[in-house]
């Protein structure tokens, strides 16, 4: 950052940290003896990606002499954990929390001077009305397409093999086919049973997904209703095994074991086949379009600063974190898809695919912001379906519950009761 960037960074902490100074909360963040404490950082996962917070924590306390204690947080437990802090009137300093709960919302503080400072991408932030940016992306998260590479050279099929390279869903599809016949695999392709990997087919598809018109009622165009027959084409015990989807059978786990050609799940996995997958080959490819080319990205986890007499201790090691040699560092450690824009990010491993991963985000369709952007909404607003409504429906149209036209109506009959 330059010389003016770094002035309005920290003209915009310090002014945080007086308006701070006069509103503490009282809350655990804020109790006596703020400045003697470590800085308590709540997360999830770190141990398992690399340990880059902890990394960098340790390298903090030596350059500033203020401890950071990383305290990890089983991820089923970490959404209690700070439910239940906020009602004891005793959160952490910091937080890297899987979403925004109306319980703490109005604890936090706002993050814009360090969003603006390293031009970090807003609709990937919960930002209130009055535009307070109650937290910052920790990275991105994607979905992608894995193949067996081995198997496709096997066949002597290709794929796309950089960037620049696309294909439809119709020409993947027959290519995988063409190598689940040649190699004769068991399954030419598993989807993970979660509606955040469908909505990006619906993207490529063209749906504008589920959105809500002026008087409240949610809609979606007919691009929708062609995704989901694809998708149920596909799920017929041959191409697609229906038991990830009706049975919950875990699809990392077929792909890991060989019998599946393709695998669309996302840049989550590319730590785990790296370590685990000695059998074979395997590469991250484009994913297909139809005809939009886009993935379905979002923020892996928000990072939050909580109102407390050690709010202006934990912003500053935030404002620092995100700093591009810092955040590069977290990056590399870690295997992020970084937040803050530009870098040069030298993964230890596999820096094709995170270099895809980057380049499939920045080619995505803009519907993708959008909707990031109205997902913060309703976080804020508390507002949220009971269950997984495009999940559930979707799930009882392959099993042949429903017709298509009821499947549609019923999801957005419960977006509009639960959302609007």
């Amino acid at each position: 950052m330059d010389r003016r960037g770094f002035l309005f960074a920290g003209g915009g902490l310090a002014a945080a940290a007086a308006g701070l100074t006069a509103c503490s909360s009282g809350s655990g963040s804020g109790s006596g003896g703020g400045s003697d404490r470590p800085l308590q950082f709540l997360q999830s996962g770190d141990a398992n990606q690399g340990g880059g917070y902890a990394a960098m924590a340790a390298k903090y306390q030596q350059q500033t002499g203020v401890k950071v204690e990383v305290v990890e947080v089983p991820n089923d437990d970490l959404d209690t954990k700070l439910r239940n802090a906020a009602q004891a009137n005793d959160l952490p300093a910091l937080a890297r929390a899987g979403s925004i709960d109306p319980t703490w919302k109005d604890a936090t503080v706002d993050l814009a001077p360090i969003s603006d400072a390293y031009q970090i991408d807003k609709t990937l932030s919960a930002v209130d009305e009055d535009g307070k940016v109650l937290s910052l992306p920790s990275d991105l998260t994607a979905v992608g397409l894995f193949l067996n590479k081995s198997l496709f050279a096997k066949a002597k099929v290709d794929y796309p093999a950089t960037a620049d390279q696309t294909w439809t869903w119709d020409e993947c599809v027959a290519a995988i086919k063409k190598v689940q016949q040649r190699t004769s695999t068991r399954y030419g392709m598993v989807m993970d049973r979660s509606s955040h990997r469908l909505k990006a087919m619906l993207f490529e598809f063209g749906s504008d997904y589920f959105n809500a018109g002026a008087n409240g009622t949610f809609t979606t165009n007919n691009r929708t209703g062609a995704a989901l027959d694809y998708f149920k084409s596909l799920n017929d015990d041959r191409f697609m095994p229906r038991s990830v989807w009706l049975s919950d059978a875990d699809g990392n786990a077929l792909f890991k074991s060989g019998d599946v050609v393709a695998y669309y799940s996302g840049c989550w996995q590319i730590a785990d086949f790296a370590e685990n997958i000695k059998d074979f080959d395997w590469v991250s490819t484009t994913v297909p379009k139809q005809p939009v080319r886009t993935t379905n990205y979002g923020n892996a986890a928000s990072m939050v600063v909580f109102d407390g007499d050690q709010s202006d201790a934990a912003l500053k090691f935030l404002d620092w974190m995100y700093k591009p040699e810092n955040y590069t560092t977290l990056a590399e450690t870690s295997g992020f898809l970084p937040v803050v824009p530009n870098l040069d990010v030298r993964y230890r491993s596999n820096q094709d695919a995170f270099a895809l991963y980057n380049a499939e985000i920045a080619a995505s369709a803009p519907i993708v912001a959008e909707q990031n952007k109205l997902s913060f909404g309703y976080q804020i607003k508390g507002l949220a379906p009971d269950g997984d409504p495009v999940r559930d429906e979707t799930v009882k149209f392959l099993n042949d519950e429903q017709g298509l036209d009821k499947t549609i109506s019923n999801i957005c009959t419960q977006f509009t009761q639960s959302l609007s």
